[in-house]
Order: C-alpha cells, then sequence, then structure tokens
C-alpha cells in the first residue's frame, strides 16, 4: 500500500470561483479546480485525446474538454459524456491557510 505525499501547488488566492489551472507535481499535470470555494483535483490530461482539462469549460461539476467536448465529473472523475469513455484519477485536496496541498500517491 503506498504513502500519500502531499505538494503544495498554488495558493487559494490564485483561482477563483469556477475555474481551473493546471500544475505540475513531479512531471505529472494535474488539474485544480475551485467549485464555489472547494477545491479538486484530477488528472489534467484528456484521457480521450490530448488536451487540458484546465483549458476546458466548467459547467456545475463538470469539466468540458476544450477539443471534443467530452464531459467529466470533477468530484469523482468520472467520465459523463462522449466521447470520453474513461475515467479521470482522482487526487486528495488539503488547504493550509492559502496553500492549496495536492496528495500525491508515492511509490
Amino acid at each position: 500500500m503506498s504513502d500519500i505525499e502531499f505538494h503544495n501547488v498554488a495558493k487559494t488566492t490564485s483561482l477563483d470561483e469556477d475555474e481551473a489551472v493546471q500544475v505540475l507535481v513531479n512531471g505529472q499535470e494535474i488539474a485544480i479546480y475551485n467549485l464555489d470555494g472547494t477545491y479538486y483535483a484530477t488528472d489534467d490530461i484528456c484521457t480521450h485525446a490530448y488536451a487540458s482539462l484546465a483549458d476546458g469549460y466548467i459547467e456545475g461539476t463538470n469539466i468540458e474538454c476544450p477539443l471534443h467536448g467530452g464531459c467529466f465529473d470533477i468530484k469523482t472523475g468520472k467520465a459523463t459524456t462522449a466521447p470520453c469513455t474513461v475515467d479521470l484519477k482522482t487526487y486528495e485536496v488539503k488547504i493550509e491557510g492559502e496553500d492549496i496541498l495536492v496528495g500525491i500517491p508515492s511509490d
């Protein structure tokens, strides 16, 4: 069983509500989302084709891929509309003061 290592990736003050941003953690592209003051993290790259979901469109709790319009549930990573069929990985998020920390499994 792997442990989770938390990485400081952004400030809460740098991410407006209903906004997403791409961050790199150990070379891994992660999208951080602010949904009404609650922060979530998923893989940033769409599972259908190479596109950054941080460049997509937030609609409710879904992120729409900017390339082909497929959607994922931000909270669960579940692919919700075609052409996306493979779910995204999600990551635990902690807030410490103004710091956003993302938990990445350590090997």
